[in-house]
């Protein structure tokens, strides 16, 4: 895995790493591949219980790159925006819990990078937009899907229609943040906060994430089916036992998962 990309792991936490400082961590077709093979990793290794998502101490990342993307024409770019959702898409298929500790410009592919966690950490001085319009397009990652998710639709088209900067303050009162902290504080707090699953349920935690993020595209019935499969479905896992035996002889929070 290239040095601009790297996924490290620690005591059970995985953080995946983009450090292109010089480029703003932009996110061009090479840098977008090696995120979607990192996710890929951090996905399927055993050794990683949680992830944090990074761009390092100055910039999340400022977006796509630009000057590459400058003289694609409409067949390079119907190619190029498939690999563009491969790389999201592998961000927030991870099945363990992702959080992105974002410092500095989280803008456009950057921000987007961000929506496909599933809590973020901010810095007090960090900006996150959409600013694509001003470029004469639209997000094309996932922005216009996910933003509106989360933030809600006609809050989602404000920002994307005006492609404005907003400040970490904003963002933590609108939830297109979780948590706004002293710049040094954001990432001790993402791998605090990813730690906490270490040694837990794996098996429920992508069960939760699964049903979560599938019953948010589909109508209440359908969502509900879906969770009550996952739900029955971890009565054929060995966490499932272990657990409600703990409950039962030692109180709560005493369990020892094996991810099984």
């Amino acid at each position: 895995m290239s040095d601009l990309v790297r996924l490290e792991v620690s005591d059970g936490v995985g953080t995946l790493r983009i450090d292109r400082p010089q480029q703003l961590n932009a996110l061009n077709v090479d840098i977008q591949a090696r995120i979607a093979d990192a996710a890929r990793e951090a996905d399927r290794r055993d050794d990683i219980a949680a992830v944090v998502l990074t761009g390092g101490d100055k910039v999340f990342a400022a977006g796509a790159d630009v000057k590459e993307m400058a003289d694609m024409g409409y067949a390079e770019m119907a190619d190029q925006s498939r690999r563009i959702l491969e790389c999201f898409n592998a961000v927030a298929g991870i099945a363990k819990p992702v959080v992105a500790s974002i410092n500095g410009y989280a803008l456009g592919g950057g921000c987007e990078l961000a929506l496909c966690a599933d809590v973020r950490f901010a810095a007090q001085d960090a900006t996150l937009g959409q600013p694509e319009t001003k470029l004469g397009v639209i997000p094309g990652g996932g922005g216009t899907q996910r933003l509106s998710r989360l933030v809600g639709p006609s809050r989602a088209k404000e920002i994307i229609f005006s492609g404005r900067f907003i400040r970490a303050e904003e963002a933590l009162a609108i939830g297109l943040v979780d948590r706004v902290l002293p710049a040094d504080e954001v990432y001790p707090a993402a791998v605090e906060w990813a730690r906490q699953f270490v040694g837990g349920p794996r098996l429920a935690l992508a069960a939760a994430k699964q049903a979560i993020d599938l019953g948010g595209g589909v109508d209440l019935a359908t969502g509900l089916e879906i969770e009550r499969q996952l739900f029955s479905g971890l009565f054929a896992t060995r966490d499932r036992t272990v657990g409600m035996q703990s409950f039962v002889e030692n109180g709560p929070g005493k369990a020892r998962f094996t991810g099984r």
